[in-house]
């Protein structure tokens, strides 16, 4: 009899610990058009509009800003810049439900003509235009970016995160917590331009 119950709380367990690395692991697969799978880097998560809010008053947002929101997700960072601040922004996410869902949310929030969502891979994208870059994504992924976003910016550009710095090569200039959340920002350098090439 303790065989068994031995035997069945292993098998348990063992199944608790497939489905906490297969689960992750799944999460980020979605369809998308035409049926066919795409493969998410970084599950959605919306940003709190608290930490919205401020992650664009950090980055000093006004009306001759272009804001770039990489994994843009619902679209909320340049909705908000846009009604706010009177930016135009551009949002890129893979997931082209989350895009059909940010075009529905501009459309209600009647700032179509300011705002612009494409589908894309941030990875090939072209950001080069802007003037603040916000970001929610994954440790990992925005160290990949970083080299990217060095050689796009121009000098005074600013970036914005949600939660994750860039590693220990490019410390924040700033760090503050809003609603439990922590947020970073950092303004591109001809130092950042240099290190890239």
């Amino acid at each position: 009899m303790k065989h068994i119950s031995s035997r069945r709380l292993f098998m348990a367990s063992t199944l608790r610990t497939a489905a906490a690395v297969a689960l992750p692991m799944a999460l980020p697969l979605v369809r998308a058009q035409e049926g066919t799978a795409v493969a998410l880097d970084v599950p959605y998560v919306p940003t709190p509009q608290p930490v919205v809010d401020r992650m664009l008053q950090l980055a000093r947002v006004g009306p001759d800003d272009v804001v770039y929101d990489l994994g843009c997700g619902d679209g909320r960072v340049v909705i908000t810049a846009a009604k706010a601040y009177g930016a135009r922004g551009i949002g890129i996410d893979i997931d082209p439900q989350r895009i059909a869902e940010a075009r529905a949310n501009a459309k209600r929030a009647g700032v179509t003509d300011k705002v612009e969502f494409r589908i894309g891979d941030l990875f090939e994208a072209d950001f080069s235009e802007a003037t603040v870059v916000t970001l929610y994504l994954l440790p990992s992924i925005n160290q990949r970016l970083r080299p990217q976003l060095w050689r796009q910016l121009r000098v005074g550009a600013r970036v914005v995160s949600h939660d994750f710095d860039m590693g220990s090569q490019w410390p924040p200039e700033h760090t503050e917590n809003v609603a439990n959340k922590t947020i970073y920002a950092w303004t591109i350098t001809q130092a950042n331009k240099d290190a890239a090439r």
